[in-house]
C-alpha cells in the first residue's frame, strides 16, 4: 500500500497491451488484499471473540481462517512496493531520483503511522502504533540505499534476510541491555513506555520486511519481460514457495520460532501446521503467504488481459488497488467510528475506548458473532468505496505533486 503503482512504461520494448495487462493484474492483487485487510480490521473492532482467533484451543475453524487468510496482506503490500520501485525506473526515473523519492515517501509513511493512523486505531493520543506503514516506510528508506547495487545483489540480500533471520530467534532484547531497543526495532516485537501515559507498540520489526521489499524490487525485473516469461516465473515461484513451506514446516526444525505439534484432532493439527509467526514474519510465514500471492498474480495475469474483460464484481478491486494509502487511512477511521456509533447505545461515552486493540479491555458482552462481522465488513467496503472511487478519478484527472504521496 505504501507505493502508488503505475506499471505503464516508456520502454519501447513493451507494447500497449502488455502495459495495460500488468497494471490491471497487480492492481487486482493489491485491491484484493486491501479488501481482506478490511475484513481483518472489521473483525478486530467488532468481533465478540475475546481471544486470539489463532488460538487453536479456543478458536473455531471459520474464525481461525478469517484471521489466517488476512496474513496475505502485509507481505503482498511490501512485495508490491518493491515491484513498483523497480518499475518506476522503467518509466524513466534515474536511481538518484528514485532514491530521493523513496526516502521522502518512507519518512512520510512513518509520520502518518505515528499520527493519523495511530489515532485512528486507538482514539487516544498517548498511544503510538508502529505497524505496516512503519515497516514499509523504513523498508523504502533502506531500499533507497540498496538500489545502487546490481539487481542480482539486491535479490541475494533480500533472500538472505528472509531465509536467514530466524537464525537469531534465540536473541532477546533484554540480553542486550541498553541496546535492546535496537534489537526490537530490527527483530523483536515490543511495547515501550518512555514516560508515564505514553505507550509505543512496535508490531513490525524490520529485518524480514526489508528482505521482502528488496525481493520485490528484484522481481520487478521479471514483470518487464514477455508474457510467457512472466507466467513461467509466477507459476513456478508460487508453487515453489508453497512446496518449500511444506518441506521446511514439515521438518519442524527451522523456519519458525513456534514448532507445530500433533493435536487432539486432524483439523487442529492442520491449523497448528499452518499457524506461523507473523511478528516478525518467519521464513515459513513468508513462504506460504508470498507463494499464494504469486499464484493469485499468475491467475490475474492469465485471465485478465484488458481492463474491459474484467468481471464487474472485480472492478472495485482495481479502484482500491490504485489508491491504497488513501484507502488504508480512510477505512480505519470509518471502521473505528462505526464501532463507536454501534456501541454508544449500550455503553455510553465509554464506547469511545471499548473497540480497542487489546481484547482484554473489552467487556465480556461486547461485539458480534462472526456472521455479523462479515456483514459489517461488506458495509465498511460499501461506505469506503465511493470515497476511494472519487479520489481515484480525481487523481487520474489531476497531476498535482502532492497526489503522489496519497
Amino acid at each position: 500500500m505504501g507505493f502508488n503503482l503505475d506499471t505503464s512504461s516508456n520502454n519501447p520494448k513493451n507494447d500497449d497491451q502488455l502495459k495495460i495487462k500488468r497494471l490491471v493484474s497487480v492492481d487486482l492483487l493489491r485491491g484484493l488484499v486491501m479488501a481482506l485487510m478490511t475484513l481483518d480490521h472489521t473483525r478486530a473492532f467488532f468481533s465478540n471473540a475475546s481471544f486470539n482467533p489463532l488460538d487453536i484451543e479456543k478458536s473455531n475453524i471459520p474464525l481461525f481462517f478469517t484471521r489466517w487468510i488476512t496474513h496475505l496482506c502485509a507481505p503482498s503490500f511490501i512485495l508490491i512496493a518493491g515491484i513498483a520501485a523497480y518499475l518506476s525506473l522503467q518509466r524513466g526515473k534515474t536511481k538518484k531520483q528514485l532514491s530521493r523519492f523513496l526516502v521522502i515517501r518512507g519518512f512520510w509513511l512513518i509520520f502518518l503511522e505515528l499520527t493519523v493512523v495511530s489515532l485512528a486505531w486507538t482514539f487516544y493520543p498517548g498511544v503510538f502504533m508502529a505497524g505496516i506503514l512503519w515497516a514499509i516506510g523504513w523498508s523504502m528508506i533502506i531500499l533507497a540505499i540498496v538500489i545502487q547495487l546490481p539487481i542480482n545483489s539486491v535479490a541475494t540480500l533480500g533472500i538472505m534476510l528472509i531465509v536467514g533471520h530466524n537464525l537469531f530467534d534465540s536473541v532477546q532484547a533484554e540480553q542486550l541491555g541498553n541496546f535492546g531497543w535496537i534489537w526490537s526495532f530490527l527483530h523483536e516485537r515490543a511495547i515501550f513506555v518512555p514516560i508515564p501515559g505514553i505507550r509505543f507498540f512496535l508490531s513490525y520489526p524490520l529485518i524480514p520486511w526489508v528482505g521482502v521489499i528488496l525481493s520485490g524490487y528484484a522481481f520487478g525485473s521479471v514483470l518487464t519481460k514477455s508474457k510467457t516469461h512472466r507466467l513461467h516465473w509466477l507459476r513456478n515461484l508460487g508453487w515453489g514457495l508453497i512446496f518449500s513451506f511444506l518441506v521446511i514446516r514439515g521438518i519442524n526444525i527451522y523456519g519458525d520460532p513456534k514448532p507445530w505439534s500433533i493435536q487432539s484432532t486432524l483439523w487442529k493439527t492442520i491449523l497448528s501446521f499452518i499457524n506461523c509467526h507473523k511478528y516478525p514474519p518467519s521464513l515459513a510465514f513468508l513462504l506460504i503467504t508470498l507463494g499464494i500471492a504469486f499464484l493469485i498474480l499468475y491467475l490475474f495475469e492469465t485471465t485478465y488481459l484488458l481492463e474491459s474483460k474484467i468481471k464487474p464484481f472485480l472492478k472495485p478491486l482495481i479502484t482500491l488497488g490504485r489508491v491504497p494509502l488513501f484507502f488504508y487511512i480512510i477505512h480505519l477511521w470509518v471502521i473505528h467510528f462505526s464501532a463507536v456509533i454501534l456501541a454508544l447505545p449500550k455503553y455510553g461515552l465509554k464506547a469511545i475506548t471499548l473497540p480497542f486493540l487489546l481484547s482484554s479491555r473489552m467487556p465480556e458482552n461486547y461485539g458480534y458473532d462472526l456472521h455479523h462481522v462479515y456483514v459489517l465488513w461488506l458495509v465498511m467496503l460499501v461506505i469506503t468505496y465511493p470515497i476511494c472511487k472519487w479520489f481515484a478519478n480525481y487523481k487520474s484527472k489531476y497531476r498535482y505533486w502532492w497526489l503522489s504521496f496519497l
